[in-house]
Formats: C-alpha cells, sequence, structure tokens
C-alpha cells in the first residue's frame, strides 16, 4: 500500500448550519458538468432555449436522460405541458449563445428567434434543434419528480441525430463535438483533453488471464 503522508487540514461544511450554501459548494466540487441545452415549445407555440448543467445519462436500456430544474422554468412548465423536448449539444463554437439564452427571457420570448440563432425541424417530435449544434437528442417525457426546491425531468430518447462532419463511421467525436462544461461561480470548462485508457476485464469477459 503506498503511503501518502498525513491526510491534508480540511475544513467541514455542515448542511444546514448558518453560512453554509450547499447549491455553492456542489456546484464548484461536481465538475465538470455537461450541459443539456433544452429546445421546448410552450402549448401557446412560443419556442425556448435554455441550457441546464444537472444533466446526464439515466439509464442504458432504455436509453433515458436527464435534467434538473431548479425551480420551475420555462422548459420544465413546457416539458410538462407538452411532454416533448430536444436536447442540443452545447458546443464550444457556440459558447456566446448558449450563455446568452440563460439570461431571464420572459415566458412570450423566444430565445432562439430573439438571438438570431438557426432551428431546424425534429424528426419525432415538435420542438425544433438547434441547426448549429454539432448533435441533438429528441426526447419524450418519461416522468417528473420534485425534489424539495428542484425537479428532475427523465426523457426517453426517440432520436438522435449528429452532424455527418462529427461522425467517425457511427462514433461521434469529441473534436468535432467539442462539449462546454459548466464549473463552480461563473467558470466553464472548455472542451476537455482526450485520452484512451482500457478498462481492465475480468478474465470471464477477456477469455484469457491478462495481467493487470
Amino acid at each position: 500500500m503506498t503511503d501518502h503522508g498525513t491526510e491534508p487540514a480540511r475544513r467541514e461544511f455542515r448542511v444546514g448550519d448558518e453560512g453554509v450554501n450547499p447549491y455553492k459548494l456542489l456546484t464548484a466540487i461536481v465538475v465538470p458538468r455537461p450541459i443539456a441545452w433544452v429546445s421546448t415549445i410552450g402549448p401557446d407555440g412560443v419556442g425556448n432555449l435554455a441550457p441546464h448543467s444537472f444533466y446526464s445519462v439515466a439509464c442504458a436500456d432504455p436509453p433515458i436522460v436527464c435534467f434538473t430544474s431548479v425551480g420551475t422554468k420555462d422548459t420544465l412548465r413546457n416539458v410538462r405541458a407538452t411532454g416533448e423536448f430536444v436536447v442540443n449539444v452545447a458546443s464550444a463554437d457556440l459558447l456566446g449563445a448558449v450563455n446568452d439564452t440563460s439570461a431571464p427571457y420572459d415566458p412570450d420570448v423566444d430565445e432562439a428567434g430573439d438571438l438570431g440563432l438557426e432551428l431546424a425541424p425534429s424528426t419525432t417530435v415538435a420542438p425544433p434543434r438547434l441547426a448549429h449544434s454539432p448533435a441533438a437528442l429528441e426526447c419524450t417525457l418519461h416522468s417528473t419528480h420534485e425534489l424539495g426546491n428542484s425537479v428532475l425531468v427523465l426523457g426517453d430518447v426517440r432520436l438522435v441525430s449528429v452532424h455527418t462532419s462529427a461522425l467517425d463511421g457511427d462514433h461521434p467525436t469529441m473534436a468535432a463535438l467539442k462539449p462546454l462544461s459548466r464549473l463552480g461561480r461563473d467558470e466553464w470548462g472548455h472542451p476537455p483533453e482526450v485520452f484512451r485508457l482500457t478498462r481492465p476485464r475480468t478474465p470471464d469477459e477477456t477469455g484469457t488471464h491478462e495481467p493487470r
């Protein structure tokens, strides 16, 4: 066993204590967080486009993605009303637009239209996708779950569309997606450095006793 020496000094933040802000701590520690740039249409036909940085894959089979709405925002209201949404990849080439769509627009304003962002029709759902986002997930609502001041939204992925220029065979490439991430405070992350590392396999998986 490697001896790493004495543990460095730590400061503890007990949730519930005065002056402790768990949200700020979590958003600084649970990093980097991918961004779900979600496009929806309200029941009145007005489009909405907003980034959500509490975002991940929730299930592999069937394919389900999830994002969290902190508070009841236009995205959540539209998804609940229509049962559909599109997750667009927030690419580094679109950083300014991603940030701009986080502004507190009125519900009757279409962010994409106001900012001059080109939209394209989706194939399986009504909300459009961002034409210049390299990939998009067309989703129907699976369920929502209220958790304190937030709502977890789960969506069944119905179709994945990727720019052909962003594919190596049928594999979307990081070099083309160039995904942004959110960190703490007003910090963002550039597309990450990519390296390869083979996952260890058991003898049953490989059929041979390979050295670890």
